[in-house]
């Protein structure tokens, strides 16, 4: 008597999503929330929900959605290619010098038109967030060349840190390469993203970027890579990226980034000008030191 096969082991909704290849996990709770996905023609819009991948049907806006094979793809990007999938100008993009493809893949922390060197694209949308994650703090090397001779104190100023528009940028590693009256060559390593950060914090410095070029995030480089080539990452490449980010979480949980405060919960006490207890705070008295500080700008990952 033949044994029925067993049905696959049920996934949460939003790994599902990640998996193939919609969104990361992060923004497929949003997606599910947002009452946009369908698992058996039922809308599902709250959270824990699972999902059975051989035998539900999952649609998201309207588009039928499934679990496809995981693609990694190591691009060299000539100038003038965009990053974007869609381009109204029709502007070469970055998708178009990969080979044909059964699944939609996306740039990791995009380059600007103007800007040349390695590009990670993929389907893996949780490997991509946490690449790009600034608190994450995966490094990613630029070789740029800027207008002018830069002071001998450059690195020390780029490594303390510069004020942009939306709060402090600083490079976490700094060399100068070449100097001289015309240009000056660094070799800058980031890990934060901000939107054209190394570009924006040069120009902060009197040095505009003449040319910028990626050459690492992680441990993948463009050795013996052209302009315009790609290929996929080898099982090594990609078991070192994977290592490179847990490595950069394990240093941020180390240094406590972004972990929360702990509150009491008793309620805060002043002091009389005798020393005595007077009582609980007022509203009025507490609101200036608990008001939450306004939300940031929302940062994208553009170089």
């Amino acid at each position: 008597m033949k044994r029925r096969k067993a049905s696959v082991k049920p996934l949460r909704l939003q790994k599902f999503l990640a998996e193939a290849g919609v969104a990361s996990r992060r923004r497929g709770e949003e997606l599910i929330e947002a009452g946009r996905v369908l698992v058996n023609n039922a809308v599902v819009d709250s959270l824990p929900a699972f999902v059975d991948p051989e035998r539900d049907r999952v649609i998201v806006d309207g588009a039928p959605v499934r679990i496809q094979a995981l693609e990694y793809f190591l691009l060299h990007k000539p100038k003038g290619v965009v990053c974007t999938n869609r381009d109204p100008a029709g502007r070469p993009r970055a998708i178009d010098l990969l080979p044909p493809l059964h699944t939609r893949v996306n740039v990791v922390g995009r380059l600007d038109a103007d800007s040349t060197g390695l590009l990670l694209m993929t389907n893996d949308g949780d490997l991509a967030e946490q690449i790009t994650h600034p608190r994450l703090g995966v490094p990613k090397v630029y070789r740029v060349e800027v207008r002018g001779q830069v002071p001998v104190d450059a690195a020390a100023r780029l490594k303390k840190g510069v004020y942009l528009s939306e709060g402090k940028a600083t490079a976490s590693e700094v060399e100068i390469v070449h100097r001289s009256r015309q240009s000056s060559v660094l070799q800058i390593t980031l890990r934060e993203g901000r939107n054209r950060q190394v570009r924006r914090m040069l120009a902060r410095l009197g040095h505009p970027v003449k040319k910028l070029k990626r050459v690492q995030i992680g441990p993948l480089s463009l050795k013996g890579l052209p302009a315009g080539g790609c290929r996929r990452l080898t099982a090594r490449e990609l078991t070192g990226l994977r290592k490179a980010v847990k490595a950069a979480s394990r240093r941020q949980e180390r240094s406590g980034a972004g972990r929360p405060r702990k509150r009491s919960s008793a309620s805060p006490k002043r002091r009389s000008r005798g020393g005595g207890r007077t009582g609980a705070v007022t509203k009025a008295q507490r609101a200036p030191t608990e008001r939450s500080a306004p939300a940031g700008p929302r940062r994208r990952l553009v170089t």
